[in-house]
């Protein structure tokens, strides 16, 4: 009885896979993308005055300038505005030397995320017709701001969101980044996200630009003060005027905030992780039972039976993997070796999953930057 389980779990998740092969609108692809092509990179006199970059930073003194360079290597007269959110170390001070505009943030009101309420007090201070809002941690490729912008005119749109390039420098990131952003495209799919009339929206928070006027209508940052998930919702917020978004990879954002062991990774993962199933015990039962079927039970279907047809099962379960996870590594130039990885990357998603539900249930909504949100388990 519990072998014949097993089988019909193995062919479960084989069929999982298969389906996301066959979906139409191609959650794996990495044909949703934005680059800079080699003209471009050499255009970096152009007016970008009706900009201003938005850069919350808290304890971010290792990267700020490394970050600031990147903006100031766009165009000319583009507005950057860091906002000090409480930092510790000489986050404030790295950014005063580079002649940048430094608001000091106040602590964050009750039920206001720290991020969000450090852009709320930068907003104020916008007077452009883009708002670009960027992680302190994201380097730009110089050209890309204008691709940016160009993108948004000429398709009018009203946000444009890149999802910047992971570190891939040691094993742990080639191990986990790249399936970070392939776990986030089969959430989010992009090429849903961007259709007009789609129920679905998405936006990567590290690079933002979006139109200032949009923005506030919307009631800003407000409307989404405690949102853990913050960079999603602000796009569902603005395709629900009807406005047109657009979400991309793209080599030209890459973030410089390395990751030398599991344990920081696995912190951000933590972080949001149960808020993307919603808080619900029901979901997180579900997600294992699929991430248990198509992780291990399929491709590993050949260890449980001596039969043909299960061995086909693993086989088809392989190829699958292949077909879809591939693609990712190839546009980050991995091998695509790494798809016999997916086992052990799944079950580690899986844990900290499971881990973010734990810290929940124990009253800990998130905890980031030495700050806790706590539970509506706790409040």
């Amino acid at each position: 009885m519990l072998m014949e389980l097993v089988i019909y779990l193995s062919v479960f998740g084989t069929l999982c896979w298969w389906l996301l092969v066959l979906l139409p609108w191609r959650p794996w692809s990495t044909r949703e993308k934005i680059e800079i092509s080699v003209h471009n990179k050499a255009i970096f006199s152009e007016d970008l005055s009706n900009i201003t970059v938005l850069i919350p930073a808290r304890n971010e003194g290792p990267y700020i300038q490394h970050t600031l360079r990147g903006v100031r290597a766009q165009g000319e007269n583009v507005h950057i505005i860091v906002i000090d959110d409480q930092s510790a170390d000489d986050t404030a001070e790295q950014a005063r030397q580079c002649g940048i505009q430094v608001l000091s943030g106040t602590v964050p009101p009750a039920g206001w995320s720290g991020k969000l309420w450090a852009l709320e007090q930068g907003l104020k201070k916008v007077k452009t017709h883009y708002t670009l809002l960027l992680d302190a941690d994201i380097e730009l490729v110089p050209g890309i701001v204008s691709e940016l912008r160009r993108k948004a005119s000429n398709e009018n749109l009203a946000l444009v969101s890149l999802m910047a390039k992971p570190p891939m420098d040691n094993f742990i990131e080639c191990l986990l980044m790249p399936a970070f952003i392939f776990f986030f495209k089969l959430l989010y799919p992009f090429g849903l996200a961007n259709k007009a009339g789609s129920g679905i929206a998405a936006a990567a928070g590290g690079c933002i630009l979006v139109e200032t006027q949009v923005l506030r209508s919307t009631g800003a940052f407000a409307n989404l003060h405690d949102a853990l998930i913050d960079d999603c919702v602000l796009a569902a917020h603005i395709k629900c005027t009807g406005a047109r978004t657009f979400i991309g990879l793209s080599h030209a954002a890459r973030s410089h905030r390395g990751y030398h062991e599991l344990r920081p990774i696995w912190e951000m993962v933590a972080r949001t992780a149960f808020t993307q199933l919603r808080y619900s015990p029901i979901l997180l039962v579900i997600c294992t039972l699929i991430m248990t079927s198509m992780f291990w039970m399929a491709p590993f279907a050949f260890m449980f039976s001596s039969v043909w047809e299960v061995y086909l099962v693993s086989i088809l379960a392989w190829a699958a993997m292949f077909f879809t996870y591939a693609p990712t590594l190839i546009y980050y130039q991995r091998s695509p070796l790494w798809v016999g990885a997916l086992p052990i990357i799944g079950i580690l998603y899986l844990a900290m999953t499971w881990t973010s539900a734990l810290r929940y249930w124990q009253g800990e909504r998130a905890s980031w930057k030495n700050r806790r949100y706590e539970s509506k388990t706790n409040t």
